[in-house]
């Protein structure tokens, strides 16, 4: 039988706040493309 330890929660809320950022800024930048592509046109 394994032994299974459980992340614990500060180390899954981290996780969870370094992927969101990711995707924020991701998000932004595809955003901040997107108005400079509109204005040059």
């Amino acid at each position: 039988m394994k032994t299974y330890s459980k992340p614990s929660v500060s180390k899954l809320v981290a996780r969870f706040d370094k992927e969101l950022k990711a995707i924020l800024l991701n998000d932004l930048k595809a955003m901040r493309a997107n108005v400079q592509t509109l204005k040059a046109a």
